[in-house]
């Protein structure tokens, strides 16, 4: 069993990309629905999100989505960048550090784009990932956020 990915990279090509993009997700568009059904999920109903008339009175001039809501997106962007091959579960340990950089506005369209840096061997089978990773907004120049990711990936027997 793999997880869904890009492409499968041995661990040797996987850790030569140190300190290099290891790619770009597709454009994913942040809807009202999916901002409500966060907002629902989390009971943070604050009106900017979730009320497009209060929201439209605001500088942003439309609802945004949570920031949690764009970083929580980085588990789908994720699986469309390469992996190694042999991991057959990823772990997510949390992030050393996040920043939300701009508000993505309702309908927006973002992309996560990934750089690997630092790769560990905890124990046999068992890496350490830092990801530096940016999800920009389509059309502007600034991001919606920054973030070092830290996940743990677990390979299948003789794959290490």
């Amino acid at each position: 069993m793999t997880l869904p990915s890009g492409e499968l990279l041995s661990r040797a090509a996987f850790e030569a990309l140190m300190g290099k993009e290891l790619g770009v997700s597709d454009w994913y568009t942040i809807t009202q629905a999916q901002i409500d059904q966060f907002a629902d999920c989390t009971n943070d109903h604050q009106f900017v999100h979730v009320d497009p008339v209060a929201a439209a009175k605001t500088p942003f001039g439309t609802t945004i989505a949570h920031g949690f809501l764009t970083l929580s997106m980085l588990s789908s962007m994720v699986y469309e960048i390469p992996s190694i091959e042999g991991v057959v579960m990823g772990v997510n340990c949390g992030f050393g550090k996040v920043r939300f950089v701009s508000p993505v506005k309702v309908n927006a369209r973002v992309r996560g784009r990934f750089v690997l840096t630092e790769m560990k061997e905890i124990r046999p089978g068992e890496l350490q990932i830092l990801l530096s990773v940016t999800v920009e907004i389509e059309g502007q120049e600034k991001p919606a956020l920054i973030a070092e990711w830290i996940g743990r990936r677990y390979m299948s027997e003789g794959k290490e």
